[in-house]
């Protein structure tokens, strides 16, 4: 069976992208055909895979907006199992294109159905904030993953996107699902850390994973080389994080 995760946090900065490439990557690397679609205006998801989005003929702004065939959008990236539906800077407009558009919350589900089945697992990599193409992805999503900060403020970001994710599934997909809560920019010699992931697990018992990402140069200077952090430094502390947390995701999953 595939499954469709949406990866979101409406906050900036918090490591979303990263996740998604990583998180991707990993997946193809352990043998799941996996595809990455990248559904935030800035690209990011789609530079990180080394792909050049002034080369990209079609992106998901077609697949939105133009109702263009999403196998004639994919991309096969250099990475194993990896594809991409690309994203390049059209995709801006796409909220305000889709306004009046009938339907315009499942646009994103109705084109991802032919293709669905054909990969194991689908990442979407949404924009940092809650409009209308956020919410095309929760709607076509099975389940969402919330990278998430370990600061102050991250705390009061996630009770808003619940209740975003709530309303979600009450109006258009009733089988939305949280998968999980993932700890990013990870430092043990700050108590802050600690004391938010205490709370988060004190709010949300059984929703984070054990695996946290740390805070590194290294997964920071990976995508300026279009490569996963696994395939540019396979030997450093967040290449471990990362294969850490699929393994314990792909453990769950029965």
């Amino acid at each position: 069976m595939s499954k469709t995760i949406a990866i979101i946090n409406q906050k900036g900065g918090v490591g979303k992208t990263t996740t998604c490439i990583n998180f991707a990557a990993c997946l193809g690397n352990k043998g799941k055909k996996t595809l990455l679609v990248d559904i935030d205006p800035q690209g990011n998801a789609t530079t990180g895979l080394g792909v050049d989005k002034s080369q990209v003929e079609h992106s998901t702004y077609d697949l939105l907006v133009n109702d263009e065939s999403s196998k004639d959008i994919v991309v096969e990236t250099k990475f194993k199992n990896l594809y991409l539906l690309p994203s390049d800077i059209d995709l801006a407009g796409a909220e305000l294109e889709l306004a009046e558009v009938e339907h315009r919350t499942t646009r994103l589900k109705k084109a991802l159905a032919p293709i669905v089945m054909d990969y194991d697992y689908i990442i979407i990599d949404c924009p940092p904030s809650l409009g209308l193409l956020s919410i095309n992805a929760l709607a076509a999503a099975d389940t969402y993953l919330v990278p998430l900060q370990c600061e102050f403020y991250a705390l009061e970001g996630l009770t808003q996107l619940l209740s975003t994710a709530r309303t979600i599934k009450n109006n258009y997909n009733e089988h939305l699902e949280p998968e999980g809560i993932l700890f990013t920019m990870y430092d043990t010699r700050l108590k802050l850390n600690q004391q938010v992931i205490e709370e988060v697990d004190k709010y949300f018992p059984g929703k984070s994973y054990k695996a946290k990402i740390p805070r590194s140069v290294k997964l920071a200077e990976a995508p300026s080389y279009g490569e996963p952090i696994i395939y540019f430094d396979k030997y450093s502390k967040p290449s471990f994080a990362y294969k850490k947390f699929t393994d314990e995701f792909l453990k769950k999953q029965g």
